[in-house]
């Protein structure tokens, strides 16, 4: 199980190059509305120990101090990364830590991008979705196209409806990222016809200005899932990229 600080890293990314980390979720624990089978984190059950969730001004200062550790030992960073032990939207303070995290990028490291990554549960909200529009790379989660589907693969809060995400989601008009596990598993399976078809009239529906797709690269809590090969990955979503769609495809 991950259980990241506040900032931490940068680590290499495969997907958004030397980065910079952001959990705005417990540092010991795990906080989030999905319980995923492919998680790093592990499951919820096992990282309740620890709920409480840094505040804005915490963040900050955080931030601050980390760039300019990097700034004086001359490490690059492309991207400061929200991601962490779950959910970065739920903490109540996201706005704001978006706008002094742009602030903060901008004075030490101007041509880093901001990044977050979450599962799009809450681009409903006004609030979340005015933040989300002012980062560089809002990369929204949908790894398949219906709420019994999602089930098998995502475990989301009761509540949770695809159908309000992807009209959530359709407000970015096109401005957004859009993020797909591909796996796997003795309930589920990203290349069946049932997936993969309803996935792909998503991504027609919704337009993103690019999609990436990837697979499991670290241990998961679940025993029985497979990971694709990027050329396995590259033939499912072959029809999406003859029509002009820009995929990044990663291992």
């Amino acid at each position: 199980m991950l259980r990241e600080d506040t900032v931490f890293g940068p680590i290499k990314s495969r997907r958004l190059g030397n980065s910079l980390g952001m959990n705005l979720l417990p540092t010991q624990g795990k906080f989030c509305n999905f319980d995923c089978v492919y998680c790093e984190c592990g499951w919820n059950k096992d990282g309740r120990d620890d709920q409480r969730l840094p505040n804005a001004a915490e963040v900050a200062q955080a931030l601050e101090s980390k760039l300019q550790q990097c700034q004086t030992d001359n490490i690059p960073i492309d991207s400061i990364t929200f991601s962490g032990d779950g959910e970065g939207t739920l903490n109540p303070d996201f706005p704001q830590i978006i706008d002094d995290t742009l602030a903060l990028r901008n004075k030490y490291y101007p041509a880093a991008k901001v990044s977050v990554l979450s599962n799009a549960t809450r681009v409903h909200i006004p609030a979340v979705f005015k933040a989300l529009c002012k980062v560089d790379n809002p990369i929204m989660k949908i790894d398949a196209p219906t709420n019994e589907l999602i089930a098998r693969i995502n475990n989301p809060a009761p509540g949770y409806d695809i159908a309000r995400v992807i009209e959530a989601l359709k407000q970015f008009n096109g401005n957004f990222v859009l993020q797909t596990m591909m796996l796997r598993s003795s309930t589920f399976d990203s290349a069946s016809p049932e997936v993969l078809n309803g996935w792909m009239k998503i991504v027609r529906e919704l337009k993103p200005r690019e999609i990436m797709v990837y697979t499991i690269d670290r241990p998961t809590p679940a025993s029985d899932l497979t990971k694709f090969t990027v050329d396995e990955m590259r033939q499912l979503v072959q029809p999406l990229i003859d029509e002009g769609f820009s995929i990044q495809i990663k291992g």
